[in-house]
């Protein structure tokens, strides 16, 4: 079937991975023809980029499929794809579920969507699970924004946390080429974007799988090498990275981070618990003693650095003093943001299959005290900017508020100012912090 004058729509769940992989595939849905439609009922293709890291985020998908497969039956034109990780972990099992289904594709095939979709349009249902080398990202995304975006430098993930799916769906790690990646990102600079976030399921991975060693005998490509290899790319003006994990968080990378004047202030390095032994039960490889070294380490080097963090709280067999412990390290450490998560049991992993789960409100009520104490120590933690003038670098009007326009700060502190973003969008301009809440700032343009 022809794509042209066809409309598509894309739902995307969960992490910055995914919505860095749906806006390559809006970037070749777009090549083949097709437009973007602002709601699914208006779309001829409509797609869904599943998370399945928590069991709700899975649920909701199904129910969006529901509403979807009986509106299949009044349009039999209409094509339904599942693509992300709930496909990846469901495969087959969801074309059983959900028969209207046309196509279920895993995130290593995210660059495979034109010629899967060929297939379809051909006749056939496809499952595209099997495990891939990914290909080289050649689509031109379909970006959300105009001024900041995405760049993948290592998908997958080679690590065994005994709670996370996201190897079992994501597949091994694959780097790719610091060529690559530079050529991509010179490409943004020359497109007018301002910021790029090199992105990973786990970033200090990059470039292990990549052959060569220096004379040292460390890997000839490593995150704080590539760091230095795309500083310069013209246009481009912040730099970030994310995820970052603890057991190969190393000085080096710390130092280079300090020494480029583009990498912006802020380290994302989830933690999950603040106890050795659910820890150790989390297969995750570092102690909460470990953990605070580093965060050190990062203060040593950049004193001002926001350092924010993922955690867990109700991980099966976590006592109340275990959880405790968690509390006391995010108030101790005094994080700028902690994206929290009552545990779910994954499909496929170890974790799940524990007979030491907690009950639901346990972990509910562990979850509301968790939240709490992050806000309070967000909220200390905003204090710091009052009456200081930031460099804000404005993203998009404020859609609460017409008369401000937002952007960040480069400790990622989310910043609003009057203005119109006709006249600010992209530019990093001086603004003077004259309000705080706990995740957010509020300032006005400045000459100081």
């Amino acid at each position: 079937m022809n794509a042209l004058h066809r409309r598509y729509h894309i739902v995307t769940f969960g992490c910055q991975m995914n919505k860095a992989d749906s806006e390559r595939m809006a970037g070749i849905l777009e090549g083949m023809g097709f437009e973007w439609a602002d709601a699914p009922e208006t779309a001829d293709l409509i797609l869904y980029n599943t998370c399945t890291i928590r069991d709700n985020a899975e649920q909701k998908v199904y129910s969006y499929l529901g509403r979807q497969a009986w509106r299949k039956h009044q349009e039999p034109n209409l094509t339904l794809v599942v693509a992300g990780c709930v496909a990846q972990q469901e495969g087959e099992a969801l074309l059983r579920r959900v028969p209207e289904l046309d196509l279920v594709m895993g995130p290593q095939h995210a660059n495979r969507l034109q010629d899967l979709l060929e297939q379809v349009f051909n006749g056939n249902q496809v499952v595209a699970t099997d495990a891939a080398h990914i290909l080289e990202d050649i689509t031109q995304p379909r970006r959300d924004s105009t001024v900041t975006a995405w760049v993948n430098v290592i998908y997958g993930c080679n690590e065994r946390c005994t709670y996370c799916v996201v190897p079992n769906v994501r597949g091994v790690e694959q780097s790719r080429t610091p060529e690559a990646i530079r050529a991509e990102m010179v490409e943004l600079g020359q497109q007018g974007y301002k910021e790029v976030t090199l992105l990973g399921q786990n970033i200090d991975a990059y470039g292990r799988d990549l052959p060569g060693v220096t004379a040292e005998g460390r890997h000839q490509h490593t995150l704080t090498d590539l760091l230095y290899f795309v500083h310069d790319v013209a246009g481009i003006d912040r730099l970030r990275f994310s995820t970052s994990h603890p057991r190969y968080f190393t000085e080096r990378l710390i130092r280079a981070c300090a020494e480029l004047p583009k990498v912006c202030e802020h380290f994302h390095i989830p933690f999950q618990s603040g106890d050795n032994d659910i820890l150790k039960a989390m297969g995750r490889g570092y102690t909460h003693e470990k953990y605070r070294s580093i965060i050190d380490l990062i203060r040593h080097y950049m004193p001002d650095a926001s350092i924010t963090a993922d955690a867990i709280a109700g991980f099966p067999g976590e006592t109340e003093l275990q959880f405790e412990r968690t509390l006391k390290l995010i108030e101790e450490i005094g994080f700028d943001l902690v994206n929290t998560a009552a545990y779910s049991p994954r499909p496929g992993t170890p974790a799940a299959l524990w007979q030491n789960q907690l009950s639901e409100d346990v972990k509910s009520d562990r979850l509301q005290r968790l939240n709490h104490r992050v806000s309070t120590t967000a909220m200390a933690r905003s204090r710091r900017y009052l009456g200081r003038t930031e460099a804000v670098l404005v993203e998009a009007q404020n859609l609460k508020d017409p008369t401000q326009v937002m952007g960040r700060t480069s400790g990622n502190r989310l910043t609003f100012f009057p203005g119109d973003i006709a006249d600010f969008k992209g530019q990093i301009v001086p603004i003077k912090i004259t309000d705080f809440r706990a995740f957010s700032l509020t300032g006005i343009l400045t000459t100081d």
